[in-house]
């Protein structure tokens, strides 16, 4: 019927919240790791559009202001582009040196783990 050790009772409640708290935490991280990816490509796409938009701006401008339509304005978007990409690359190499340091972290940590 019942196990009469309250004892052991207590410790297989126990281990049961233990793996239910495990489980959630796991599904909790892969959701925070998604919602982060599309985070990092919206900022990778807004510094795109950003330098483009900067670009095009300056050119039409001092295309208006100078009378060499459309000489500069094309000029400063193909820089606005040429920036946008640079700093494009300088955000992914930073994410994926921040990304190679937690995963070796992370297997620091399990070798620690496995080693005790």
């Amino acid at each position: 019927m019942s196990d009469p050790d309250p004892k052991r009772q207590l410790d297989a409640l126990e281990a049961k919240i233990a793996a239910a708290k495990a489980a959630r935490e796991s599904d909790k991280a892969h959701q925070e790791e998604h919602y982060s990816q599309a985070n990092l490509a919206w900022r990778m796409v807004t510094e795109m559009v950003a330098g483009l938009g900067i670009g095009f701006g300056i050119g039409y401008g001092l295309d208006v202001l100078l009378g060499t339509t459309p000489w500069l304005m094309v000029l400063f978007t193909l820089l606005g582009i040429v920036a946008g990409i640079r700093v494009m690359m300088r955000s992914a190499n930073e994410i994926q040196e921040k990304q190679l340091a937690q995963g070796k972290a992370g297997e620091d940590e399990k070798r620690d783990r496995d080693g005790d």
